[in-house]
């Protein structure tokens, strides 16, 4: 499959970027792919990820997938770039949960950085920033995150931004195969804040 050729500015025009302190969460490019395709290479990334890595095919077709999520909805799962530097640091954002988390929610939030910029505080900084665009931009009621039970960087995450682990709400991914480790799923969630509800 070939990757669609990406017109920054086209995007631009019609999808948000959003800026933390250190990092700006913006539409794919061109320039992203060969580094991102480098994250999904790295098995100690996708070590709680199933497939486990991604060819750059794959990851080709990801960032064409978020983009026209992008363009159709007006968020969607970001780049994430490094403001000191200009590095894409991986991938975040918002996005619609697929059929395999059981119930109804609008929206869930989830996020994939390279090993270079782990335990530097940015998957909390970006997933702090992404709520507070759903509660104010999007208006939406909740947000889930869910992640394989052994995941347990990611479940720290979702604890630190004020998520709780939904009780009742484990599931088996249907997406990896049975008997595989990543298989059994947790379910953690947040509410709009009630000083949201009320403006």
């Amino acid at each position: 499959m070939h990757a669609i050729e990406i017109n920054p500015f086209a995007l631009r025009s019609r999808m948000p970027i959003l800026e933390t302190s250190r990092l700006v969460l913006r539409p794919w490019q061109n320039s992203d792919r060969v580094p991102f395709a480098v994250v999904n290479a790295d098995a100690q990334v996708r070590k709680y990820y199933y497939p486990s890595l991604l060819t750059a095919a794959e990851t080709n077709e990801l960032i064409d997938e978020a983009n026209e999520q992008f363009a159709k909805e007006g968020f969607g799962f970001l780049a994430v770039e490094r403001k000191a530097d200009g590095a894409l640091i991986g991938g975040a954002g918002l996005s619609r949960p697929g059929p395999e988390v059981p119930g109804e929610f609008p929206l869930e939030i989830g996020w994939i950085l390279g090993r270079a910029y782990w335990r530097q505080g940015y998957a909390t900084e970006i997933s702090q920033h992404c709520l507070d665009f759903a509660w104010q931009e999007l208006r939406t009621h909740c947000v889930i995150g869910y992640t394989s039970a052994i995941n347990t960087p990611s479940r720290r995450v979702m604890e630190k931004i004020g998520m709780i682990h939904v009780d009742g709400g484990d599931f088996d991914d249907i997406t990896v195969p049975p008997g595989n480790i990543l298989r059994p799923h947790v379910l953690y969630r947040i509410d709009r804040p009630k000083q949201e509800i009320h403006e």
